[in-house]
């Protein structure tokens, strides 16, 4: 499902109104418990929450004119997906997240590397993606992107 969009409102107009209805729970319940200093965007076609370049103007290291992603929340063409890209790169929170998601939802757990898939809107777990929006601080989102992703440790 492609959406062209410049804002995220723009983006929730143009679902249907059952996608649009989860949507916009997620992204209220990200926007409660998002620590400060991510900014809510449109990023790669997606609602997006990213670190923006007056606090890390280095940017993303695959394009450093786009700011630093973090979490981002779209309807896909089968399931309403949440990318959060810390959950890749803290073994700590992903660990905690697939312990904690039994407890939330009915449904198996439905994962990528960063993708968290929901094929059935009923089982998206708000409580807990809020949860886990508040995991990480921005600080720490930049020091772990750039532990792992933009100075990688070199392994023997």
């Amino acid at each position: 499902m492609q959406i062209k969009a410049d804002t995220p409102e723009q983006y929730l107009e143009q679902l249907p109104d059952s996608r649009k209805l989860a949507l916009s729970n997620l992204r209220d319940v990200i926007r409660k418990n998002l620590p400060a200093g991510f900014t809510e965007t449109i990023n790669y076609g997606m609602i997006g929450y990213v670190i923006p370049h007056s606090l890390y103007p280095g940017g993303y290291h695959a394009d450093p004119s786009l700011p630093l992603p973090f979490l981002s929340i779209a309807s896909q063409k089968n399931y309403v997906a949440v990318y959060h890209m810390g959950i890749y790169a803290n073994k700590d929170l992903m660990d905690w997240f697939t312990k904690e998601f039994p407890n939330h939802s009915n449904a198996k757990l439905d994962m990528g590397k960063s993708c968290i898939r929901f094929k059935h809107i009923e089982h998206i777990p708000y409580k807990l993606i809020g949860e886990l929006a508040s995991k990480i601080t921005a600080e720490k989102w930049i020091s772990l992107y750039e532990e792992n992703y933009k100075n990688p440790k070199k392994k023997a």
